[in-house]
């Protein structure tokens, strides 16, 4: 059976200390330490025994933060779901589901018991192996959602060495790996975890502002968001230090912006997968793209301009997807990269990748010459089908106030032209109302 008990003699060992700010009330350790030790009783109580499939929806706070660590000492298989997930059904029958624990808040909604016909080779495979398990579903913004099923114990081996804690904003959601990353980093090293509400740039401020938090780890389309709302001008921000982002390509201007904004706060670009976990990162400088990627545990090489990766924290395998390994065990991530000595600098998804007439369009490039233009709040580029160059490049901006289409297109191009070459620039340009980002804030290029 894996060893896995030393985690909630690491939240006893903080005692009085806060593990989470809820509703404003500090949430201690021993607290903490009590839910979990009760939600281990409500578990043996729905007879779900080590090995069983878990499912728990809903959003950080101190009662499912509780669930999801004693389903690790339980030595269950977890299955983190958003509120707002939209296929539940379909989800809890590929997970292979014993249970839903869905959640309001804080408050437990109902348990509901399931049954599936058919058990995965792989969920036998950790079961055999006597280790928890974590089952994360892929955003599904390129097609169907793949679920990884990861050896929790696996994942939980590098945060064994004592860190320093910090206060913590839990923006990224219960169901991402750099969610659940964020997560146990803070409560095995002491931190305390301020989850929200709300996910909006007055929510973050007022937060930060109030319980004095000094990580946010976030995406580089609300960081956009950020500072296109200006909301940091109202609030004190001073305890933060450093801002993490990943999940997609940093647009440029917007690092560049956030550097001359906040010249105090380290900014770091994360890099992680479900498939593999999160890896160690060091970015050259505050306003650079290019960083270090790697860390114990991690092997990684460049073929054909993209990243390879193998891990010993690798997940088994998807549940309803052919293996993404090849024989000898790398996992070809699909971004593309370029590279310059210890550092590489991540250009985008390859499927993202616009061909024009045999010439590559990275859309983060075009996008971060979009949002310098005057009027542009925020911009998505994406490829649309051409008879005559294979694609053309397709600019979605949302303004900061109403303008004209037809003078906006000829102005953007304009602007375009002087910073970027002729096939990268915008043949297209439409206006767009609502966000450019999904509720996991990544940009939205599907369609």
């Amino acid at each position: 059976m894996a060893d896995v008990q030393w985690v909630l003699e690491r939240l006893e060992s903080h005692g009085t200390q806060p593990a989470l700010i809820w509703e404003d009330s500090e949430v201690s350790y021993a607290t903490l330490a009590q839910r979990v030790k009760g939600w281990l009783t409500e578990l043996k109580k729905h007879g779900l025994d080590a090995g069983k499939s878990v499912a728990l929806r809903g959003d950080y706070n101190p009662e499912t933060c509780a669930l999801l660590v004693a389903l690790i000492l339980n030595h269950n298989i977890a299955v983190p779901l958003a509120p707002s997930v939209k296929t539940l059904k379909e989800f809890l029958e590929i997970a292979e589901c014993d249970a839903l624990f869905e959640f309001e808040g804080t408050k437990l909604l109902g348990v509901q018991a399931l049954t599936h016909p058919t058990e995965h080779p792989f969920i036998q495979q950790l079961k055999s192996q006597g280790a928890p398990g974590l089952i994360l579903f892929s955003s599904g913004s390129t097609g169907k959602s793949k679920a990884s099923l990861l050896d929790f114990e696996r994942m939980l081996r590098k945060f064994k060495k004592v860190r320093n804690g910090q206060r913590t904003l839990s923006f990224l959601l219960l169901d991402h790996i750099g969610g659940i990353n964020t997560l146990l980093h803070a409560l095995t090293s002491g931190g305390t975890v301020v989850p929200l509400r709300e996910r909006t740039p007055q929510a973050i401020c007022t937060a930060v502002q109030k319980h004095k938090v000094q990580l946010l780890p976030t995406t580089p389309t609300f960081l956009n968001l950020l500072l296109m709302s200006e909301a940091y001008k109202q609030y004190d921000l001073s305890s933060l230090e450093m801002i993490t982002y990943g999940t997609e390509p940093m647009p440029a201007a917007t690092l560049k912006h956030l550097a001359e904004v906040f010249p105090h706060i380290k900014l770091k670009q994360t890099y992680g997968l479900s498939e593999l976990g999160i890896l160690q990162t060091k970015s050259k400088d505050n306003s650079s793209l290019w960083v270090k990627v790697g860390g114990e545990g991690y092997e990684l090489k460049v073929v054909d301009d993209i990243l390879w990766i193998r891990a010993e924290s690798a997940m088994l395998g998807y549940l309803n997807a052919p293996s993404p390994f090849n024989d000898e065990g790398w996992f070809i991530t699909g971004d593309a990269v370029e590279v310059d000595g210890e550092y590489m600098r991540i250009l985008g998804r390859k499927s993202e990748i616009i061909n024009v007439g045999g010439e590559k369009v990275y859309p983060a490039e075009v996008e971060s010459v979009l949002l310098q233009c005057p009027n542009v709040a925020d911009a998505t580029v994406v490829g649309k089908p051409s008879p005559i160059t294979g694609h053309v490049v397709t600019a979605r901006i949302r303004l900061k106030d109403a303008e004209d289409p037809i003078a906006l297109t000829k102005r953007v191009r304009t602007f375009c032209r002087e910073r970027l070459a002729p096939y990268k620039i915008p043949v297209a340009v439409e206006i767009v109302e609502g966000q450019l980002h999904g509720d996991r804030f990544k940009k939205a290029r599907a369609g």
